[in-house]
Order: structure tokens, then C-alpha cells, then sequence
């Protein structure tokens, strides 16, 4: 009878789709999901938990969050013309943009390969997914994503920048030119900003279509799943519509900000882990059997030898390490498996793992 029901009532579309899955990492070294793999020091921590001591749980948050959103355009050094709209991770502002754009007809394009919510949430709202593909090297087709723009006439374009899952900074002029090109939004999500040295937030001023994400969590708190959208007050009046009353819950809003009253601490943690991506990446392009592409975040995406990623992965597995088995998703990222940059010791163990796996 539920099965009649569901095939009854639950659109087609969402009964199509694989709920979004993360690998079970019990009593492995966890180098899969781009988590900063630092603990915070000791008297930060207990300073931490004092802060949560003087939380009313009883109460609801604040709706707004003006506290934290203060204290991120003072660290953030966010420009007085742009506001801010605080989400439960970068996927619910992905959500509320969807929603609020979610016209009948209206469609959102991205790249492919790209972060796989932005396709999943089209559908969960509604909207027509257009994807185009990257260049063999995973570099923007520029010329290709103007002509579905000029063609689809997108509502909503999302570029992450750098990409997720490659790694990769897309050519900041090209960038310029869709943005310029587009009828609609575009959104640059920079979830690793921290790791590029490199923002779109300075055009926020120039382009009146543009939205800039970003979270908090491959900063070293990814379990407080905060995200932040900086646009312009008329966006966020807009998004503010669509936001679920009292989203983001109070140990997240006081958690975040007592972090960034430490900035020093999580700023030292990334210039380590952008020091520990050169190094692997130097040590993995020496093995003959693999391919390693560039990246400016804080994982490596690399190509295995043809059929032989996922005998790779689970020979990694089996050493105790657990990384993404990207080739089972296809298309261009067939043969590719990514490892998330850890910390000194763990990574010496990934590459011993990684070295004896490809010689099996």
C-alpha cells in the first residue's frame, strides 16, 4: 500500500532520484568529504564550551542573527554596500535561491562536472537543468556556456569557484563575460575560498546579477553548518522571503562567532593545510600510474590507470584510509579519485597506501 501511495503521490522526479550518500568512516583515517582535519587548541575549546554555558536553549535564536553577521563583515572584510543571509550550510542557500527563482519554465545551468546539489536541487524545485562540459583538462569551455546561456536563457547560473569536484580556478575574465552575458543570476559559490586566495567579492559592487557563497566549514566547522550569501540588499530582501524563520539555531550563531573572535587560529590551520597540499601533490605526481590535477582547494582530484580506480580505492580502504571514489558518478570523472588534504601524519599514510595500491 505505501508503495502505491509513493507511486501515487511523490513526483516521479524525486522517486528517480539516489539520496545524497556519505561513506561510513568508523576506525579509518577520514581523508574524503574536504573537512579540515585539525582539532581546535585546548583553551580555545575551553573557552568554547564557557560561551555555550550562557546560551538560553529555551529560547528561540535570533531570527536575524545580527550578532554573527556583524561579527562576519568585520573579519570577512565585507563592504557596508552588500548584505548578508545566513543558511544551515551553503545547500539551504542553494535551496532558497532555487526557490525564490523556481518560475514556471525556469531553468538553471551550471558546469559538469560541478557540486552535484545544484542539479539535485533544480529538480527539488522544479526548475530545468542545463549542464555544459568542461574542457578535457576540466578548464571553463567559455564559448560553449555563452551559447547555452544565449539559448536557455537561464534563470539562475552556478559556478563554483574554485570547482567542486576538480579543484580548479576557472579563468577570472571568463567568468566576467557569463556573468555579463547572463539574463539572470549568477552565483559564485566559494566554498574553498580559503584555500584560493582568490573571491569574486569585489564585484559585488560592480554586477547587479551576481550572488557570493560561502561556509565556514572547510574552515574547521563543518559541524556547525553555517553558510553565508553576500549580495545586494535587494537580492537578500528577496532570498530573506524564502528563508525559514529562525534557521540557523543559537549554539551554530554563538559557536561561529566566538571562532571568529580566533580567526588566527583556523587562518594558521589553512596556510598549513595549502603548505600540505603542495607537498602530496608533489609526492602523488611522482607516481607514473596516476594523474593529479591542479587544484586550489583542500583536496587533490587524480585519474587512476583505465578500470583501475575502484580497485584502488578499496585497496586504500583496506589500509585503513577512506577516500571518494569519484569514477562511479561516470562521464568525465570516470577513472578519477579524490583524497582531502590531512594533517602531516595522516597524509604519509595515505601516500604509502595510495603507492602500494597502485603496484597491486
Amino acid at each position: 500500500m505505501s508503495t502505491e501511495r509513493i507511486a501515487q503521490f511523490v513526483r516521479p522526479e524525486i522517486q528517480a532520484l539516489t539520496a545524497y550518500k556519505v561513506g561510513k568512516a568508523d576506525n579509518l583515517i577520514k581523508l574524503d568529504n574536504m573537512e579540515n582535519p585539525y582539532s581546535w587548541d585546548e583553551s580555545v575549546k575551553q573557552g568554547w564550551l564557557h560561551r555555550m554555558q550562557e546560551i538560553d536553549v529555551n529560547r528561540y535564536p535570533s531570527p536575524d542573527a545580527q550578532g554573527l553577521r556583524s561579527r562576519l563583515r568585520e573579519v570577512m572584510n565585507i563592504s557596508d554596500n552588500v548584505d548578508l543571509l545566513l543558511g544551515n550550510g551553503s545547500d539551504e542557500l542553494i535551496q532558497i535561491i532555487c526557490m525564490a527563482l523556481s518560475k514556471p519554465g525556469a531553468s538553471l545551468l551550471s558546469v559538469s562536472p560541478a557540486f552535484v546539489m545544484y542539479e539535485m536541487t533544480a529538480i527539488f524545485t522544479g526548475m530545468k537543468y542545463h549542464s555544459v562540459p568542461l574542457n578535457d583538462d576540466f578548464s571553463l569551455n567559455k564559448e560553449l556556456v555563452l551559447s547555452e546561456i544565449r539559448k536557455t536563457k537561464p534563470s539562475v547560473v552556478f559556478i563554483a569557484y574554485p570547482n567542486n569536484p576538480t579543484g580548479n580556478l576557472f579563468d577570472e575574465a571568463e567568468l566576467c563575460e557569463i556573468i555579463e552575458t547572463s539574463p539572470g543570476l549568477v552565483v559564485i559559490d566559494e566554498a574553498y575560498y580559503a584555500f584560493a586566495d582568490a573571491s569574486f567579492d569585489k564585484y559585488l559592487d560592480k554586477y547587479d546579477n551576481i550572488v557570493v557563497l560561502r561556509t565556514v566549514s572547510k574552515m574547521g566547522l563543518a559541524g556547525l553548518r553555517l553558510g553565508y550569501m553576500m549580495a545586494s540588499p535587494a537580492w537578500i530582501n528577496e532570498f530573506n522571503k524564502v528563508r525559514m524563520p529562525f534557521n540557523v539555531n543559537s549554539l551554530t550563531q554563538a559557536s561561529v562567532e566566538y571562532a571568529l573572535e580566533n580567526i588566527d587560529m583556523f587562518n594558521a590551520q589553512t596556510e598549513q593545510l595549502c603548505v600540505s597540499r603542495e607537498s602530496l601533490f608533489c609526492s602523488m605526481s611522482e607516481i607514473n600510474e596516476i594523474k593529479c590535477y591542479p587544484t586550489k582547494t583542500n583536496f587533490i582530484l587524480f585519474r587512476t590507470a583505465e578500470g583501475q580506480a575502484t580497485k584502488i580505492f578499496e585497496a586504500i580502504k583496506s589500509a585503513g584510509v577512506l577516500i571518494k571514489n569519484l569514477s562511479l558518478a561516470g562521464g568525465a570523472l570516470t577513472d578519477c579519485l579524490r583524497v582531502t588534504i590531512g594533517t602531516e601524519e595522516q597524509n604519509a599514510f595515505f601516500l604509502k597506501a595510495l603507492r602500494e595500491s597502485v603496484n597491486v
